[in-house]
This record gives structure tokens, sequence and C-alpha cells, in this order.
């Protein structure tokens, strides 16, 4: 079990989901943070029952003994390789900004270790700033690949509406795994615009003729708004040329050798960017 001060004063305690009641809570989370719609949700049987075979359902209990966050995932095999698929992390809304996704996903990572899995996988979507900053910089995972509507084209909750289910595969190789939070990184100094902060036009480069050549090419930078969630409610036009503009973007540059290298948060509140390098230039 995992106890930490949170604040304002409240502990959290996390631990396994272990009781019909707190299976049922984990639902309720669900749907609060996703929506009473939401397409699909992980029922109580399966929060139950993955955990006999490797599976993580860990909830976060504040001092009053509600659930105030939970992560969720299933332990299985890819490409030969015993790996973990973390397919949930919700946290109760006024929880948020406080440490907590990290702290599940950390606890996570340690029960994964003990019993021999080293990987884990997960999805987010890239116009996420706040998760984006959670999984590249302060977990330390890497963008596997981009997936236009992973979850099909029709929303899955009412989060996917308007811009749909583009999502990043990343990768966390957990003995790796860094243990205290770690700051954005700096830019390169060269780094090109490939959608600027007004999602205007994207940069121009000649993509298919440089393809033979990567190592020639400038790392290029992706902007993402501070709050795509936000946006879509006052002005869901721009948030779905956001969508658009990042999805040519990330497939574009992937496409040819560039790989996300890392997040910058905008110092002044702007959202953040990714940076995208030339493979044979990554650190």
């Amino acid at each position: 079990m995992t106890q930490r001060q949170n604040p304002p004063g409240d502990s959290v305690k996390i631990r396994a989901l272990s009781s019909h009641s707190e299976y049922d809570a984990a639902v309720s989370l669900q749907h609060r943070i996703w929506g009473a719609d939401v397409r699909e949700t992980v029922p109580a049987c399966l929060l139950q029952i993955s955990q006999e075979v490797g599976g993580v359902a860990a909830g976060a209990f504040c001092s009053s003994g509600d659930l105030v966050g939970f992560v969720y995932g299933l332990t299985g095999v890819k490409d030969g390789e015993l790996v973990h698929w973390s397919h949930l992390l919700a946290i109760h809304e006024s929880w948020r900004d406080r440490g907590l996704g990290r702290e599940l996903k950390q606890h996570q990572r340690e029960l994964l270790l003990e019993i021999g899995v080293s990987v884990m996988y997960w999805t987010y979507d890239p116009l996420e700033a706040r998760n984006a900053h959670l999984n590249l910089n302060k977990l330390g995972a890497s963008v596997d690949r981009y997936v236009p509507h992973y979850y099909g084209e029709e929303p899955v909750a009412a989060t996917d509406s308007v811009i749909g289910t583009d999502r990043f595969v990343v990768r966390w190789n957990l003995a790796e795994s860094r243990t205290h939070p770690e700051d954005s990184p700096n830019p390169p100094s060269d780094v090109l615009d490939g959608v600027d902060g007004s999602v205007s036009d994207i940069q121009s480069l000649d993509l298919g003729s440089q393809a033979a050549r990567t190592s020639h090419l400038p790392p290029v930078k992706v902007s993402v708004p501070p709050d795509i969630q936000e946006l879509k409610k006052v002005d869901p036009s721009a948030a779905k040329e956001w969508r658009e503009r990042t999805r040519s973007t990330f497939l574009d540059h992937l496409a040819v050798g560039y790989m996300v290298s890392g997040f910058v948060v905008d110092p002044n509140g702007g959202g953040g960017w990714y940076v995208l390098v030339p493979r044979d230039k990554a650190p």
C-alpha cells in the first residue's frame, strides 16, 4: 500500500480495489469523468477478475474512504514479451494537478516489476497538454506511434466529441522509469514550427525528397492548446482544426523518420509543444 500526504492536508492511500462497493465506485467515477453516456466503461466484474491474472486495478482513497482516483490495466504477451497495457487512469476533478496521477502510475509500475513485467503501454490524446506533460516528462514514457481513430470514428465519450479518438500509443520501460518529477526539456535552438499557435498553416517541408536523408532535417515543433476540452466548448471548429492540422503533421513526419523526442510546457500558459527530431538525431 502506498500512502502519501496530499495538499491541503488530506492523506491518500493507494491500494488494490477489493470489494464490490469499491468496484462500483470505480465505475461511477468513470461515468463522472467521461460522461453518463460514455460508450465503453470497464465493468466491475473485469476490475475484479483481471487482478487474478496479473491485471492491476488500484484505487486512491482519501481520508474519508472515498475513491478519488484509480488506475486499471491488463497483463499479457506482445511479440513474445510479457507486457502490461494500462487502459484507464481516472482522477476526480477536485484532485487533479496534485500529482495523484503520477503516484497511481508509479504504484502500478511497482506491482508490475514484482511479477516480472518490464514494459507498459497505454494511449492518450496528443492534444491533451496535461497528459503529455505527465506521460513524457514526469514518467519518462516514449511515443511508439500515432493512430488516427484508435477507438473508432464515433466518440467513445464526451471527451472525444468534435475531435475524435486519435491517440498516441506510448511505451514505458519500467526498469528505467524516472523516480522524481522532471521539468519539460529545453527545445532545440533550430526548431521549426510544425503547427503554430494560431493554427494557421503548417511549415512547408519537402518531406518526400528528404526522406532518404533525414539527418539533415531540422527539429520540428508541434504546438497544442492549453485546454482542448475547454476549446471544444467555446470554439468547436477551432478544436477540430487543431486535430486535423496536428494529425497530418504527426503522420507526415513520423512516416519519414521523425520521432517525438519530448514535450515542452509553455511557460506563459499557452499549452505547450512536442519536439520532433529525426531518429538518427535522437539522444
